[in-house]
């Protein structure tokens, strides 16, 4: 008589997903969507379907496509953020010119790889919004910069916070200028770009 035993079942996969996995799925599948079909022709049943939840899924996060779509550009502006966060992270501690340099440039280089992304999910914003968070926490990241450079004599900037409105809008509008023109070297231009930022800061005043 044969004492071996059956071989044991396969251990079943978790039936359900972490939260937090779960949403990311179905903001990944709205994202993809809205790219491809447009916001408007996009359906919440087009959404779910491709994400392969439930529709009350949908309204368990959302209660429309208009507040999605304010989750999408949150989490563009916080991995936009993220990116820049760890550029300038790699530069010396104390070395605040190279410090901006690397968020000018880094700034380019994700804006012109990401547009495509932040034109969907920015669609119905307009730059003079006064009540736009996303950009606000930019210019937060940019004005840490200009101000603790100011306040190790990097360079003269008596007001941090204009010079950061001026800057961002300055490579934000010089990067759709090299998206419009796919033949120009993105790392040269970017280059360029940092060089004539940086000579808009004059060195401190001598005492």
């Amino acid at each position: 008589m044969s004492t071996s035993q059956p071989p044991s079942a396969p251990s079943a996969s978790p039936r359900t997903k972490p939260a937090e996995v779960r949403l990311d799925e179905l903001m990944t599948a709205a994202e993809t969507l809205f790219m491809e079909n447009g916001f408007e022709a996009t359906t919440i049943a087009d959404i779910t379907r491709v994400a392969n939840v439930a529709k009350g899924t949908f309204y368990h996060y959302f209660a429309s496509k208009n507040e999605m779509l304010a989750a999408l550009a949150n989490r563009y502006t916080q991995q936009y953020l993220a990116e820049l966060e760890k550029a300038v992270a790699s530069c010396p501690q104390q070395d605040w010119p190279a410090r901006l340099r690397t968020w000018i440039k880094a700034s380019v280089h994700t804006y012109a790889r990401t547009f495509r992304t932040h034109d969907m999910v920015y669609g119905g914003h307009h730059h003079h919004e006064r009540d736009n968070a996303e950009k606000s926490a930019i210019l937060a990241q940019l004005e840490h910069i200009l101000l603790q450079g100011q306040q190790q004599n990097a360079w003269y900037c008596p007001n941090p916070s204009m010079v950061a409105l001026l800057l961002y809008s300055g490579v934000h509008g010089a990067t759709d200028a090299l998206i419009a023109s796919p033949q120009l070297d993105a790392e040269s231009y970017a280059h360029e770009l940092a060089d004539t930022c940086l000579r808009l800061l004059p060195p401190p005043p001598r005492k």
